[in-house]
């Protein structure tokens, strides 16, 4: 069963909901939706992880301009309030990820210690 969210977990900026349908257009993800999670690893003690999935038990899902975002419970205390950014610059363009949970962050900004 999944859980509609009072309050987005994560939201995204317009240009990170343009890339994410971008993506979501391919026929590899079809039917899909936005996951972020987070798991143990990176050189913080915590990592984040996105993907394509489908709807699971438990999610919490929000909607941000028609892209379905999915956070797993565990991973939303995590993420709370996180912001997803889009940049097209050369260098270190990309997914940005801005988190008011995170203690520290390490250089390459995808690990974080809680």
């Amino acid at each position: 069963m999944e859980t509609l969210a009072e309050k987005p977990v994560v939201t995204l900026t317009p240009s990170a909901v343009d890339e994410v349908k971008s993506l979501l257009a391919l026929p590899e993800n079809a039917g899909k939706h936005m996951r972020y999670y987070v798991e143990q690893g990176g050189c913080s003690g915590m990592q984040y992880g996105m993907t394509f999935d489908e709807k699971r038990d438990g999610d919490l899902v929000s909607e941000t301009a028609g892209v379905n975002v999915l956070v797993d419970a565990i991973s939303a205390d995590f993420l709370r309030g996180m912001v997803v950014d889009f940049s097209e610059a050369l260098s270190g363009g990309g997914f940005k990820i801005s988190n008011p949970n995170a203690k520290e962050s390490c250089g390459c900004g995808k690990s974080f210690a809680a």
